[in-house]
């Protein structure tokens, strides 16, 4: 029932206005509208600890290959695992936050596959009996087009289990060769499995956005998803009734955007099919970054049997050994009342809100700049930090977290604006300086290059003067009902000054000389 209604929710358009369907004479009888689309997402999140989930090996992202192997990892005969007590805290604070019901007692088993980074031929997991079940996580959902308006969306989490990382295969295209690194094998992870409710490309990036908003908060995920400490799979399918379609899963999405085009493509692809009569087939496929395309890797026509086993190695999980209550007092002051706080205090509408918060390091700067200040103007904060300062990291490709330019000299930045002694193209020239003379204030800055804003009234009516003598069609134009020849008269004052003059000033001025003289 609940899905049925999220099938007659949703429609497709989204995904279709950013793919264009191929044609022809067979497919005239085919309608979008009749086709939903339901997405589903299984998220593996690295558990931020020292050392692995079944051993003492280190878990280091950059560490030489193969030097964080313990014996058990390498599935020596005779090796049994032990776990680690901070990755079932870290899992169970998670599941705290995420609102699932934490069972009391749960367990491991032996999932059976055979890939060259899985020494043991099989992964310990938690298929059956989970560490948790029945959560949820709500996000705000909001496409870069202005005129659509965000909403809220709430996913369901059937369960959040632990299991072990495999490693990693390294291809040498070079020689051929392929080699296997294990310093990632036995790795904790959290697995969060949601059901099958959301319906396009744009929210499951916004999920994803929001759980790693919550992991940067509770720090028991890093969520570098560049390192892989946050991996997507995300299950994909259309209907045209009640039931759900045949899915494929896309395994091993490594970046937001990356899950947003993946999941959007395949239901384009997926669509295509069926308009052409075809069978959507249930697969796993890749994601190729280059194509921007889904790939088929291997079918599931034959369902492959994991032959599921209890581990006999490890004893059922029985949380009354852990202070859940202490737990709960661990949690921090999470996105949504975040969220909720910049909007009653700073009048944000959620737009501005969420594009400032998935940022974490620009949150904070704003937090910093405000705190110092708290007469500054907060909109002309977030303009600063969210379009000028983020568009000089963009040209730069410096990441906000690599960024070594402090919150001050933003805050000083602001107050130039704030004072009218500088403008915008100035202040974002000064933006550019900083990165490259960082021993000078802004302030110096401005003042070597002579970039003050003239704001003097007697220069400014000067100014205004003259140019409506230099050209004075403009001003006979403009008496005569051609008001774009202000504007017209306003571009010269501007590069006259070399963007100097306060154009505010200058248009007041302008307009009073031309109406009254």
């Amino acid at each position: 029932m609940y899905i049925r209604k999220l099938l007659m929710k949703h429609t497709l358009q989204q995904v279709l206005n950013r793919h264009k369907l191929s044609r022809n004479k067979s497919m005239k009888t085919f309608d979008k509208n009749k086709w939903k689309s339901v997405v589903g997402l299984e998220i593996h999140a690295q558990i931020s600890s020292e050392s692995k989930l079944f051993s003492a090996a280190g878990t280091k992202f950059d560490a030489v290959v193969n030097s964080q192997v313990a014996l058990f990892d390498a599935a020596i005969p005779g090796t049994l695992p032990s776990i680690n007590e901070k990755c079932v805290e870290a899992a169970i604070l998670t599941a705290l936050v995420l609102g699932c019901n934490i069972n009391k007692v749960s367990s491991f088993d032996r999932k059976h596959y055979f890939y060259a980074d899985m020494p043991a031929g099989y992964q310990i997991t938690q298929q059956f009996h989970p560490l948790a079940e029945n959560g949820q996580l709500t996000f705000h959902v909001i496409d870069e087009n202005i005129n659509k308006v965000p909403y809220s969306k709430t996913s369901l989490i059937k369960q959040v289990q632990l299991e072990q990382d495999s490693g990693r295969t390294i291809h040498d295209d070079s020689t051929k060769t392929s080699l296997i690194d294990l310093n990632r094998a036995g790795t904790g992870l959290m697995e969060l499995v949601f059901e099958p409710d959301l319906c396009n490309g744009l929210e499951a990036s916004a999920l994803v956005k929001e759980l790693l908003l919550i992991f940067e908060r509770i720090k028991t995920c890093s969520g570098r998803m560049e390192e892989g400490a946050l991996r997507v799979d995300a299950n994909v399918s259309i209907t045209d009734s009640d039931q759900l379609g045949t899915r494929t899963e896309i395994k091993n999405l490594g970046s937001i955007r990356a899950v947003q085009l993946a999941v959007d493509y395949e239901i384009f692809r997926q669509l295509n099919l069926v308009k052409e009569e075809k069978e959507v087939v249930n697969e796993t496929r890749g994601w190729d970054s280059v194509t921007n395309k889904t790939v088929s890797m291997r079918d599931k026509e034959v369902l492959q049997d994991y032959r599921f086993m209890p581990e006999p190695n490890l004893l059922p999980l029985n949380l009354n050994m852990f202070d859940i209550n202490k737990l709960q007092t661990k949690i921090p002051e999470l996105p949504t009342v975040t969220r909720n706080n910049i909007m009653s205090k700073y009048g944000f509408n959620i737009r501005k809100t969420t594009t400032l918060m998935n940022e974490p390091v620009l949150l904070s700067m704003f937090f910093e700049i405000m705190n110092y200040d708290t007469f500054r103007n907060p909109s002309r904060v977030w303009n600063v930090l969210t379009i000028e300062f983020m568009t000089e990291l963009n040209k730069r490709s410096i990441e906000p977290k690599r960024s070594e330019i402090p919150s001050s000299i933003i805050g000083e930045i602001v107050d130039l604006l704030d004072n009218k002694l500088v403008n915008l193209v100035h202040a974002r020239k000064v933006i550019a300086k900083i990165f490259d003379e960082k021993n000078k204030s802004p302030s110096q800055i401005v003042e070597e290059n002579n970039w003050q804003q003239i704001s003097d009234v007697e220069e400014i009516d000067k100014l205004c003067k003259e140019i409506m003598l230099e050209y004075p069609k403009a001003v006979k134009d403009y008496r005569r009902g051609k008001l774009q020849a202000k504007q017209f008269l306003i571009n010269h004052i501007a590069k006259k000054t070399n963007d100097r003059a306060n154009l505010a000033l200058v248009s007041k001025k302008l307009e009073e000389f031309l109406n009254n003289y």
